[in-house]
């Protein structure tokens, strides 16, 4: 039963941590303006759920939490870096 709760808590605490981004991108999308945004931060934050990523399926067993999580982090961040070179003014 102790495993189940260990997974719940990483399920659930990769789903929080997924979610930081979507309010950006939202507003990113909404407002047509990533101008405040630093190219920089979405270039390491992409880089880093890209490591995450790597180790999450080559761990062995696979370590769902975080390639779920990094997944989607990686996602956002490519559409956040998509918006800053498409809505330049």
């Amino acid at each position: 039963m102790t495993a189940f709760w260990v997974e719940a808590a990483g399920l659930f605490g990769s789903f929080l941590s997924s979610i930081t981004f979507v309010p950006q991108v939202y507003k990113a999308w909404q407002s047509k303006s990533v101008g405040d945004l630093s190219i920089y931060t979405i270039l390491i934050v992409s880089a880093s759920t890209l490591v995450w990523l790597v180790y999450g399926f080559f761990n062995d067993p696979l370590l769902l939490p975080v390639v779920l999580c990094n997944g989607f982090i990686f996602l956002l961040s490519l559409v956040l870096l998509y918006f800053k070179f498409t809505f330049k003014k």
